[in-house]
C-alpha cells in the first residue's frame, strides 16, 4: 500500500529535493518547507591543495595586514568589483585564486603576488611581456614646480580661507613650498597632538607640517583629511574611513577615539602632502 510517507520519499528520490513533513492539527496536512530542484544537488569538489594552499597564504597575509591598513572583505570586494561573499570564497579556499583577483590584493595589501602565489605572479608577468606595446609610445611626464603655501594656524584653518586667488595680508610669516597642487588657497598646518602617531607608517608626528587642499578635493576612504565640528569649533586631523554606508574619522593611534561622522562634522581640506621633521 502506498502511504502518503512514502509517496514523499519516492518524491524525494524522483526530485533530489529534502522536505520536512509537520502533521497538522486537523487531519494529516503536509507542508513543504524547503525549495525545489529537478535535479540532486552536487557538493562542490574541495580545491588541489597546491590552490588551497594560496588561498591560505593569501588569506594569512590578509589578516596580518587588515588592522594596519583598516582593510575589510568589504573594501576589497568594492575595489575589485565582485561581492563581500566572493572575496571570502576566494580567502577560505572555497574557489581558486585567479590573476585579477591576485593583483589587485596584492596591491592593496603592498604585498608582492609571490608571497602567496608564484603561480599567478608568473601567469601575471607573461602577460605583461606578451603584451604589445609597438604602439604605445612614452609620455613625457612634465616637470612640476616648487610651489610655496603658508604655514597657518588650527584657527585660521578652521575660520576657513576664501579662494580670492591671493591671501589676505599677514597671514603667515612662514611659507613653505611643494610640487603638489594644493590649489589657490592651499596651506600648510602643523600636526597637533599625539592622535596621528602610528609604529608604523604612515605616521604624522605632533608638529609635522601638513599641506592642505581645501577645495576641489575628492572624499576617498583611507586618505587623510581636515574636518570641523560646527557644534563645538572643533578643527582635526584624520584618516577618513568609509565602512557599511558609514563615514568615520580615524585616528592612527589606536590610544584615540575614532568619531562617527554625523551633521555636526564638515570635511574642509585634504591633506596631499607632508614633511617629515627632525631629520
Amino acid at each position: 500500500m502506498l502511504t502518503s510517507g512514502n509517496l514523499l520519499n519516492k518524491e524525494k528520490e524522483t526530485l533530489g529535493i529534502s522536505l520536512s513533513v509537520k502533521d497538522a492539527p486537523a487531519g494529516n496536512l503536509f507542508k513543504l518547507t524547503c525549495g525545489l530542484s529537478l535535479r540532486p544537488m552536487t557538493k562542490k569538489p574541495p580545491l588541489p591543495p597546491k590552490l588551497l594552499a594560496e588561498c591560505q597564504a593569501a588569506n594569512e597575509l590578509y589578516l596580518s595586514k587588515k588592522n594596519q591598513l583598516k582593510l575589510n572583505k568589504r573594501k576589497i570586494a568594492d575595489e575589485i568589483g565582485v561581492t563581500p561573499a566572493a572575496v571570502a570564497h576566494y580567502l577560505s579556499g572555497v574557489n581558486a585564486l585567479n590573476a585579477r583577483f591576485a593583483s589587485a590584493l596584492a596591491r592593496l595589501i603592498d604585498e608582492p603576488v609571490d608571497r602567496f602565489s608564484p603561480r599567478l605572479a608568473t601567469e601575471i608577468a607573461e602577460l605583461a611581456a606578451t603584451t604589445d606595446h609597438s604602439n604605445v609610445s612614452p609620455m613625457v611626464q612634465p616637470r612640476r614646480e616648487a610651489i610655496e603655501y603658508p604655514l597657518i594656524t588650527w584657527v585660521d584653518a578652521g575660520a576657513g580661507i576664501e579662494s580670492t586667488g591671493s591671501y589676505p595680508l599677514g597671514i603667515s610669516d612662514e611659507w613653505l613650498s611643494s610640487t603638489e597642487n594644493a590649489g589657490p588657497s592651499g596651506y600648510w598646518l602643523r600636526v597637533k597632538g599625539k592622535s596621528m602617531t602610528s609604529d608604523t607608517p604612515p605616521t604624522f608626528p605632533e608638529g609635522t607640517p601638513i599641506l592642505v587642499r581645501p577645495e576641489g578635493f575628492d572624499i576617498i576612504s583611507g586618505k587623510f583629511y581636515i574636518a570641523r565640528n560646527a557644534a563645538t569649533g572643533e578643527t582635526t586631523f584624520k584618516q577618513y574611513v568609509m565602512d557599511a554606508g558609514v563615514g568615520y574619522l580615524v585616528p592612527l593611534n589606536p590610544a584615540y577615539q575614532t568619531v562617527q561622522l554625523d551633521g555636526a562634522w564638515e570635511i574642509i581640506g585634504r591633506a596631499i602632502d607632508a614633511k617629515i621633521t627632525g631629520m
